[in-house]
């Protein structure tokens, strides 16, 4: 039979730089499981990602085991990485911050379309292209 997760938690962590340290610490030690474990586990699943930041969904069962999937980088943070900005327009999409070409959009979409609600490369595209819109990140060829 498999084991019922008693919990699950989300969080943001940079890649290969898991500590038992604050934040990771203060919300998984509450939760009974063994620390160290889980960020040697982490660091070792994420280290060809250094420097991303990504979201990880950890299921923790009753025995305190847990098991943990790894989800793509935000897609503000895949912004912001291929515009070389530190961060979006303030006033949102009525400013303009930086200009990405459709093929920096595309390998975008590439990469985030495992976690968006879309099954094509180009549906992915559009969703990317409206964030990078709220985000004052203009794309070329398009208004």
């Amino acid at each position: 039979m498999a084991k019922e997760a008693v919990k699950k938690i989300k969080l943001q962590i940079p890649a290969g730089k898991a500590t038992p340290a604050p934040p990771v610490g203060t919300v998984l030690g509450p939760a009974g499981i063994n620390l160290q474990e889980f960020c040697t586990k982490y660091n070792d699943a994420t280290r060809d990602k250094m420097g991303d930041i990504l979201p990880v969904e950890i299921s923790i069962y009753e025995d305190r085991s847990f098991d943990f999937v790894i989800k793509t980088p935000p897609t503000s943070f895949l912004l912001k990485k291929y515009a070389k900005i530190q961060k979006g327009a303030v006033n949102g999409s009525k400013g303009n911050v930086a200009t990405l070409s459709q093929a920096q959009l595309k390998e975008i979409a590439e990469i985030k379309l495992p976690d968006l609600n879309a099954y094509t490369v180009e549906d992915a595209m559009k969703i990317v292209a409206g964030t990078a819109k709220n985000m004052g990140i203009l794309i070329e060829g398009q208004e």
